[in-house]
């Protein structure tokens, strides 16, 4: 049965059907954030007006995984999760946040899924709760899958430039060779386009979903949570481009006002499925869509 979730809980597995493609978020784990922290030119008093947005503790409720997208007997799936942790969250050694994750395999064989039936694997970005199954022990944890990554998310690390948030030890190192490099505009998956939207990390990418119902901006970290849908001025500590992000907002939020057009925000608590309406101020907000349950969150903080 189709219902909302809320957007102060760790998302639940959830699907949704657009036409011939099936959508599932296959959820890792949980985050949760330090509003003050992660969100720092967010007015505390935000947070004060909008207690829904916030946990049982004060934070913001951000889980990771992957989406799996379903055409026919083929298998697309846009980022892998955070993969095995439990922590402390932080850039460089200021603690943000804190997560509990490691569940996108279970969640993977709940669904009947084997991580060798996905054909592609397209990475909105390299921070690590973006590719955290993407290797494992150095190995492919999707053997048969093409690893996709915009070229300009990948040019710094053949440049020998260090990125914020990114891991190379079990990132840049495994992927080098094992990846495939992607641009603006390209269909990398059938009826599914990236967008190339840098600003959060150099190359930062967005994918279009197109179905015979309609279509889906699958945004990644654009936006870490629905206010900066209204306040695309609000960044978040790991943004690397503050301009280049402001940018970036624009180009998704005309996207995401297009007719017949849907979002997903992988960290957008349990409302990650969406659309953006104009509020009777004329100001953008995000306006959950009921999806299937499948399963309650696998991990909580």
């Amino acid at each position: 049965m189709a219902e909302l979730g809320l957007l102060n809980e760790q998302s639940a597995v959830r699907r949704l059907r657009l036409g011939d493609v099936r959508l599932t978020y296959v959820v890792d784990g949980a985050m949760a954030m330090v509003a003050g922290a992660f969100f720092p030119t967010t007015p505390t008093q935000y947070w004060r007006d909008h207690p829904e947005a916030l946990d049982a503790h004060g934070r913001v409720a951000a889980s990771a995984g992957g989406l799996l997208v379903e055409r026919g007997d083929r298998k697309l799936l846009i980022d892998a999760g955070l993969g095995p942790f439990r922590g402390p969250l932080s850039v460089g050694k200021e603690p943000f946040g804190a997560a509990d994750s490691g569940s996108l395999p279970d969640i993977l064989a709940e669904l009947g899924v084997d991580p060798g039936e996905i054909d592609t694997v397209a990475y909105t970005h390299l921070h690590l709760d973006h590719v955290g199954w993407a290797f494992v022990d150095g190995r492919k944890f999707f053997p048969n899958a093409r690893y996709l990554v915009a070229a300009q998310e990948w040019a710094p690390h053949d440049h020998g430039v260090t990125v914020p948030g990114v891991i190379a030890e079990t990132t840049v190192v495994p992927m080098r060779g094992n990846h495939e490099l992607i641009g603006e505009g390209e269909e990398v998956w059938p009826g599914v386009h990236a967008i190339v939207t840098p600003g959060h990390t150099p190359g930062h990418s967005s994918f279009i979903v197109s179905a015979e119902a309609g279509r889906i901006v699958v945004f990644g970290d654009s936006f870490h949570t629905p206010a900066q849908i209204t306040h695309p001025e609000w960044g978040s500590t790991p943004d690397t481009d503050s301009e280049g992000v402001l940018k970036a907002r624009a180009r998704v939020l005309g996207e995401l006002e297009r007719p017949g057009t849907l979002g997903f925000g992988a960290h957008f608590g349990d409302q990650a499925f969406g659309r953006v309406v104009r509020d009777g101020d004329g100001a953008a907000v995000w306006e959950p869509v009921a999806t299937e349950f499948l399963r309650a969150a696998p991990r909580d903080l």
